[in-house]
C-alpha cells in the first residue's frame, strides 16, 4: 500500500518541482528512461540511434514515393497538355531532379500507349463498331483483290 501512495504521490511531487525550476539533469531522465526499458544507456542510446536511421530511411523512401507520383502526373499532364503543377515540380526537385518510373507504371503507360494508338488507327476504329466482322470484312477484301487480278490477266492492253 505504501509502495503504491509513493508511486503515485512521488511522480506527481516530481513532475511538479520539475515544472517550479528544480534543476534535474537530463542525462538522469535519459537514465530513467533506459532503466523503464529495461536497458543499459548505452544500449538505449544505440536504440534510439536506430530509430533515427529507422525514420530517415522512411522518410527517404516516402519522398522517393511521392517524387514517382508527381513524375506520373506531370507525365500525364505532357500528354494530356495540361498546364504544369509547381507542387509536383518541387517533390520531384526534392527526391534529387532525376526520378524513373517504377517498371510497373512504365509498363502501363506503354500498355495505354498503345491502346489508344491502336484505337487512333482506322482498324482500331472500325473493330470498335458494333456489328461489324472485322475477319468477314477482310475475306470479301481479299476474293475482291483476287477477282480484278484475274480480270486483269484478261485483259489485254495491260
Amino acid at each position: 500500500m505504501a509502495f503504491m501512495v509513493k508511486t503515485m504521490v512521488g511522480g506527481q511531487l516530481k513532475n511538479l518541482t520539475g515544472s517550479l525550476g528544480g534543476g534535474e539533469d537530463k542525462g538522469d531522465g535519459d537514465k530513467s528512461a533506459a532503466e523503464a526499458q529495461g536497458m543499459s544507456r548505452e544500449e538505449y542510446e544505440e536504440y534510439q540511434k536506430q530509430l533515427v536511421e529507422e525514420k530517415m530511411e522512411r522518410d527517404a523512401q516516402f519522398t522517393q514515393r511521392k517524387a514517382e507520383r508527381a513524375t506520373l502526373r506531370s507525365h500525364f499532364r505532357d500528354k494530356y497538355r495540361l498546364p504544369k503543377n509547381e507542387t509536383d515540380e518541387s517533390q520531384i526537385q526534392l527526391a534529387g531532379g532525376d526520378v524513373e518510373l517504377p517498371r510497373e507504371l512504365a509498363k502501363m503507360i506503354e500498355e495505354d500507349t498503345e491502346e489508344e494508338e491502336d484505337k487512333a488507327s482506322v482498324l482500331g476504329q472500325l473493330a470498335s463498331l458494333p456489328g461489324l466482322d472485322l475477319s468477314s470484312l477482310k475475306d470479301k477484301a481479299q476474293t475482291t483483290l483476287g477477282d480484278l487480278k484475274q480480270s486483269a490477266e484478261k485483259c489485254h492492253i495491260m
